[in-house]
């Protein structure tokens, strides 16, 4: 058996998590998810500005803050952490923590080939719209492919420490561990879905321990120290989800029932780089406090392309809030929104998309929120976007005056107008696998 922990859900989870994983019990491995599509963008603009950057820069502090458990305890930290440039990241690593061995997993970063691709006839069309690649080539800031668990398997083979790569998917760096420990072969289907979905379980950190949880969520015990979720798999592909003891938090079949439907399409169809996973196949149930057993769970044969995550540059947006107060604060609120609506038609001003809310009214919920006819106050949020900078720009100076020329009673201005900003939108495609060759590489 073998204990892998996921300490990141995101860039920007808790900071102290991972380092609780290793110093309030046993495991063997630590994952660490960074990435979503949009950072990845973030990361080539910074990559861009300075070679040395692109990569998430928490993570070489962290590790070197944690590094002396890793020394004493023999753990093998996994991470996407690299984004675009895992190179520049190990290497701050090994600036930080000296004497840790780390590798790096490279050939996912696929932005200087694209045309090699349309050269060769793969279309890249948007998997979701079906629309060709061609109106938006010029716009493209990122190409990454989402590579599987077998690269950072090898990685961890060399005998690494610390295994970085970059767009990996989240639930490789749960499965590369199994695969490395246990030997499971690429035609081992029913291991591989079975990895893949303890990924899954675990992918987004406390999200399975009882954070974000829709059920008796006033009851689950102390959240300020909820505890990160970790994987005790066995070599036939079963798997316990738990905790370490005495943390905060809840896991529970519930708790692993609503991470399961997290961001699932077909249920029968879970598709990634390593195998198809059939979620209809799991068997859950309760072993004990804090622990959920997991087995029963089928797979297919992976498919033979991968996909294509591309971030590409969609115009500009702004989005601006004030808060009005009771009495009458949504009447306000509606004609503060009427108001800027008006001014911007009188200055000719086109765009996209204007979009209000009213949080404290109906934002989340819609006409499906019960009726409060008079709310102490509301937050009125508009936003603009549209291929005109200087359009949105000038939508920024409409907000705020509101608090001395419109209706009564605003409030919540103290950042003054808002910022234009970038839209980076998403692109997923797909291109055959052969044309995707990962290698390893350590960095001294």
């Amino acid at each position: 058996m073998i204990g892998i922990a996921n300490g990141q859900g995101f860039w920007g989870d808790w900071l102290e998590a991972p380092v609780r994983l290793v110093e309030q019990g046993p495991i063997d491995y630590l994952a660490l998810d960074y990435l979503a599509e949009i950072t990845m963008s973030i990361l080539q603009k910074q990559k861009e500005a300075d070679p040395q950057l692109g990569y998430a820069r928490d993570f070489p502090p962290l590790v070197a803050r944690i590094s002396p458990r890793i020394r004493e305890r023999g753990i093998k930290v996994i991470a996407n952490a690299g984004g675009v440039n895992p190179v520049a990241c190990a290497r701050e690593v090994v600036r930080l923590a000296p004497g840790l061995k780390v590798a790096v997993v490279l050939g996912d970063d696929v932005f200087a080939r694209l045309d090699e691709f349309l050269a060769k006839g793969y279309e890249l069309r948007d998997m979701d719209t079906g629309e060709p690649i061609a109106p938006i080539r010029d716009r493209i800031l990122s190409a990454n492919t989402y590579i599987g668990a077998f690269p950072l398997a090898e990685a961890l083979g060399t005998g690494a420490d610390v295994v970085i790569a970059g767009r990996s998917t989240d639930t490789a760096l749960t499965l590369a561990p199994m695969v490395h420990a246990f030997g499971w072969q690429d035609s081992d289907f029913d291991k591989l879905a079975a990895g893949t979905i303890a990924g899954h379980i675990i992918e987004c950190g406390a999200q399975s321990t009882g954070g974000n949880c829709q059920v008796d969520w006033q009851n689950i015990p102390d959240m300020a120290n909820i505890g990160y979720p970790i994987v005790e798999a066995e070599a036939d592909g079963s798997f316990c989800v738990t905790k370490h003891a005495g943390t905060g938090g809840r896991v529970s079949v519930h708790t692993v029932k609503e991470q399961l439907l997290y961001e699932l399409g077909d249920p029968k169809n879970y598709i990634t780089p390593d195998c198809i996973a059939d979620f209809t196949s799991v068997r859950l149930e309760d072993a004990g406090p804090d622990r959920v057993r997991v087995s029963g769970i089928r797979g297919g044969k992976r498919p033979p392309s991968l996909k294509l995550s591309i971030a590409y540059a969609n115009g500009w947006k702004a989005v601006g809030t004030l808060v009005y107060s009771w009495p009458q604060a949504i009447e306000k609120a509606r004609a503060a929104d009427t108001i800027v609506r008006q001014r911007l038609a009188g200055l000719g001003l086109q765009f996209d998309e204007i979009a209000t809310e009213f949080l404290g009214w109906n934002a989340c919920h819609g006409a499906a929120a019960p009726p409060n006819p008079d709310p102490p106050e509301i937050q009125v949020r508009i936003g603009v976007r549209g291929s005109d900078r200087k359009a949105v720009d000038r939508f920024t100076r409409e907000l705020i005056p509101l608090v001395l020329n419109g209706p009564p009673g605003a409030t919540g201005f103290g950042e003054g107008r808002p910022q234009a900003r970038e839209i980076v939108a998403y692109w997923p495609a797909l291109v055959p696998r052969e044309e995707i060759a990962t290698r390893v590489e350590v960095i001294e």
